[in-house]
C-alpha cells in the first residue's frame, strides 16, 4: 500500500530554517505530483504549496511563497520542504500528500494519501 513518512519536524527559533523530507513507497513515485499541507488545532488543513510529477512546475501558498521552497527527488522517491526565515505562524503539523495522478490540487480534499505529520514549532 502507498505510504508517505515525513521527517526533518522540529524546534527552532524565528528567522531559522528547517528542512522536511517525505519518502514514498507503494506508488510510482515519478507519476504523481506532491503537496504539503499544515494544520493546528481547530483549524482545517491548509495548503502550503506543491510539485508537479517532473519537479517542473511548483506552486505555493501566498503565506509561504519566497521563504519555503519545495524539490523532489524521483530517484529517492522522496520530496522536500526547505524553509527559510521561519515565523512562530509557520508552527503546525506538515504533511505531505500525494493526489491521485499528476493533477495539482490546492485543497486537503484533492489529494488522496497522507503521511502521518511532522511537527514544526517555531519559537518568538
Amino acid at each position: 500500500q502507498v505510504q508517505l513518512v515525513e521527517s526533518g519536524g522540529g524546534l527552532v527559533q524565528a528567522g531559522g530554517s528547517l528542512r522536511l523530507s517525505c519518502a514514498a513507497s507503494g506508488l510510482t513515485f515519478s507519476s504523481y505530483a506532491m503537496g504539503w499541507f499544515r494544520q493546528v488545532p481547530g483549524k482545517e488543513r491548509e495548503f502550503v504549496g506543491a510539485i508537479s510529477w517532473s519537479g517542473g512546475s511548483t506552486y505555493y501558498a501566498d503565506s509561504v511563497k519566497g521563504r519555503f521552497t519545495i524539490s523532489r527527488d524521483n530517484a529517492k522517491n522522496t520530496v522536500y520542504l526547505q524553509m527559510n526565515s521561519l515565523k512562530p505562524e509557520d508552527s503546525a503539523v506538515y504533511y505531505c500528500a500525494a493526489p491521485p495522478g499528476r493533477t495539482i490540487g490546492t485543497m486537503w480534499y484533492e489529494y488522496a494519501y497522507w503521511g502521518q505529520g511532522t511537527q514544526v514549532s517555531v519559537s518568538a
